[in-house]
């Protein structure tokens, strides 16, 4: 005879919580902890009670949704804890659809069309699914449809194997600010968080898989043994408290602040990506920065994205005529000669100056990363990608899982408005060019 199903003990205290005042509600923790079931439990109790409710689960990519949720957590769920209620899987739409007329939306974030087709509906409830993978611009978007009125109060469910103290789960659930803003949140009370661990869930997993988790580095064991949030590398050449903060430049704000500025540029760490869909390729680097008259340091916006060539260089002349800038900075190590001809297809006239990296990125970091540590730099607002990057730099190279793009465009700023000719740019070998000759 089958055992009946019954919730480990961190299980039931996220019930609790799921179901409390809180509306934006996020579950972290350990590899396999049982997260992602107790949230699409919680899901499933909310359709079935308000009759023709739109429910949605979302992940970055839609494939990796099918696979993980839709093919074995949502089945399972359904058997262990509502084995008596039907339901009916629309495998093209991937929407489930309940007998009392509640459905299940099953979507990507990565993909312009079903984007759209999101932005057309509205739910009672959006859990975002793995949202260490999900931007922070994914995640308002959806807010916008949690609009659909029904008997529920309306939520929003997070699960995720924390990130580092850069990401915006970290500065919105752990210290109550709004990441764009950089303001502390309005009403602390409606966000929640806690912590399920694989050892609470050890009826459910083997003793060999627990044994795998324990023999991590202690990093990876930290995140995904613990669920803590990873707080910068060993030896890391920033810190999180090392960034000073000033408003986030708004278009209104624009013009007050290049004003105070004596110098701006926008620098470009360019990559091999063809367009917006090749997830192959790292994103392309696009910083604004500036020095005022106090040789104080500024970032001003992070434009960084994953474009074609025309799209890129067309973001970094919108910058460029925004702002007012001198000129663009660009390195030329990733074919300086494409460099140049992308801009030019674009505008034949534009200031630009190449600069080679002579030295590892590590190497070039340190000056920059010195300038933090005596307060001579200034972010306005928070570049969460951008921070997390730079938390990943240290002494002996860049610890992160993919190339330092947004880092790497912020260092070559900031080098040529506060460090060339100074001795702090040793291994840099740049030259200027005008593109109309």
């Amino acid at each position: 005879m089958t055992a009946p199903f019954r919730l480990n003990d961190s299980q039931r205290e996220a019930v609790r919580l799921l179901g409390g005042p809180a509306r934006h509600i996020l579950l972290r923790g350990g590899s396999r902890s049982g997260k992602t079931f107790v949230l699409v439990r919680a899901v499933v109790i909310r359709a079935l009670k308000a009759p023709d409710s739109r429910h949605g689960i979302f992940r970055h990519r839609l494939t990796a949704l099918k696979a993980s949720v839709l093919r074995d957590t949502f089945p399972k769920v359904m058997r262990m804890c509502f084995p008596q209620v039907g339901w009916k899987l629309d495998r093209q739409d991937c929407v489930v659809t309940f007998p009392n007329g509640s459905t299940i939306f099953f979507g990507g974030l990565d993909d312009e069309q079903r984007t759209e087709k999101i932005l057309g509906l509205e739910f009672a409830t959006v859990y975002l699914n793995e949202a260490s993978q999900i931007s922070y611009g994914a995640r308002n978007m959806l807010l916008t449809r949690l609009a659909q009125k029904t008997g529920l109060a309306v939520k929003e469910y997070i699960d995720a194997n924390p990130p580092s103290m850069g990401h915006w789960l970290y500065v919105l659930f752990e210290s109550g600010i709004e990441p764009k803003s950089g303001e502390p949140l309005a009403d602390r009370s409606l966000y929640a968080t806690m912590i399920l661990n694989p050892q609470a869930n050890r009826d459910n997993l083997s003793e060999d898989y627990l044994a795998s988790l324990e023999s991590l580095p202690e990093r990876e064991k930290r995140r995904f043994l613990y669920g803590e949030y990873q707080s910068v590398v060993e030896g890391a050449l920033w810190r999180l408290e090392m960034f000073r903060r000033e408003a986030a430049v708004t278009a209104q704000s624009r013009a007050d602040v290049a004003a105070r500025m004596r110098r701006i540029l926008v620098s470009v760490d360019p990559s091999g990506a063809a367009g917006p869909e090749d997830y192959r390729s790292d994103e392309i680097g696009i910083v604004v920065c500036g020095v005022d008259a106090a040789g104080v340091g500024h970032v001003l916006e992070d434009l960084s994205a994953r474009d074609s060539p025309a799209g890129w260089a067309a973001r970094a002349l919108r910058a460029f005529d925004e702002w007012g800038a001198e000129r663009i900075v660009a390195e030329r190590n990733f074919g300086g000669a494409l460099v140049e001809g992308t801009i030019r297809s674009v505008r034949a006239h534009a200031s630009v100056k190449l600069v080679t990296a002579a030295r590892g990125k590590a190497a070039r970091a340190e000056p920059v990363a010195a300038l933090y540590e005596v307060g001579r730099v200034v972010h306005h607002g928070r570049f969460t990608a951008l921070e997390d990057q730079l938390c990943h730099f240290s002494v002996s190279g860049y610890r992160g899982p993919r190339s330092p793009d947004r880092a790497d465009a912020m260092v070559w700023g900031l080098s040529e408005l506060m460090l060339a000719g100074r001795g702090g740019m040793t291994g840099w070998s740049s030259s200027g060019f005008s593109l109309a000759r």
